[in-house]
């Protein structure tokens, strides 16, 4: 065959290791195969690594070496003598906490060996701050209305005594929290709470158990003669003699359609007489001092 029969135009004949042109060129440069012109198709595993990263305006660092190091932060920050010492600060708090915890459990748990054995510290460390009980979520609700009552016997200035009525103090804070959206922490928990304090440390004789038996009287009895101030008015040259208190315990009633039977008759738990001090009455003796320095500018203005 002549040099006339290979190609379309009479022109020269192409050498036979020549690279054949194709008929149509992709739209795309990478839709190009690789040698066919453009920019070649990477190998199937390029090399890596700094030495062989490719470099350009936009390329982002890639090895360890080129990753800016972040800043440190909190105990880290610090230096080695104020690492120390926060890590101590911070392992004392733990225990604390661990300590607080344990002694809380014990205190609500029921009777065993622990308590019984140490009872008197788990005791020193939950009063009178830490003080729980299960009243709201026991199996049996108090089911109960104890209205606690007080009188006293005010000594007049000829001499003669005279004897109050029974004043409800729980009744008193009752009217003071119903249609009141927001009661103050005094009306709903002061007077019930120090009689629940009054009643743990006492015996059914009304005779303290203890240390704390003591100080829930003087509790009580401050309360009470706080109160009394309020609604006895003492004359000139009256004083409190002494008070008594009083509890008035009521079964509440079952609901109508409850078959339970429940005895509602009132139930009183009366103490004897207490003696008042003059330390049992700062706070009312300022009222009454205030009192009297009014009724003397009355008096002098007259």
């Amino acid at each position: 065959m002549d040099a006339y029969d290979k190609g379309s135009g009479g022109g020269a004949a192409e050498p036979d290791d020549a690279p054949a042109v194709p008929d149509a060129v992709p739209a795309r440069p990478e839709a190009l195969p690789a040698g066919a012109g453009g920019t070649p198709a990477p190998p199937d595993h390029a090399p890596t690594g700094p030495d062989h990263a490719p470099t350009g305006p936009h390329q982002a660092p890639t090895g360890p070496d080129d990753t800016p190091a972040q800043p440190e932060s909190g105990i880290a920050a610090l230096s080695r003598g104020p690492q120390v010492v926060a890590a101590l600060v911070l392992a004392a708090v733990v225990v604390g906490v661990c300590v607080h915890v344990g002694m809380l459990f014990l205190h609500v748990a029921p009777s065993n060996t622990v308590t019984k054995k140490h009872g008197g510290t788990v005791d020193d460390w939950v009063y009178p701050e830490f003080e729980q009980n299960w009243k709201l979520f026991a199996p049996n609700p108090l089911q109960q209305n104890v209205a606690v009552q007080v009188r006293a016997q005010i000594r007049t200035a000829d001499g003669v005594g005279r004897t109050t009525r029974w004043y409800d103090l729980s009744a008193q804070d009752g009217a003071a929290i119903d249609h009141n959206l927001m009661p103050s922490h005094t009306q709903q928990n002061e007077l019930r709470r120090g009689w629940d304090f009054f009643v743990a440390t006492h015996d059914a004789q009304n005779r303290p158990t203890g240390l704390r038996g003591e100080l829930s009287e003087r509790y009580i009895r401050r309360i009470v003669l706080l109160r009394l101030d309020r609604h006895e008015p003492l004359a000139r040259g009256e004083a409190f003699d002494q008070v008594q208190v009083r509890s008035r315990t009521t079964a509440v009633r079952p609901p109508e359609w409850s078959d339970e039977k429940i005895n509602t008759k009132p139930v009183l738990r009366v103490l004897p007489w207490w003696s008042v001090t003059p330390a049992d009455l700062p706070l009312a003796g300022e009222d009454r001092a205030r009192r009297d320095v009014a009724a003397d500018r009355t008096e002098g203005a007259r």
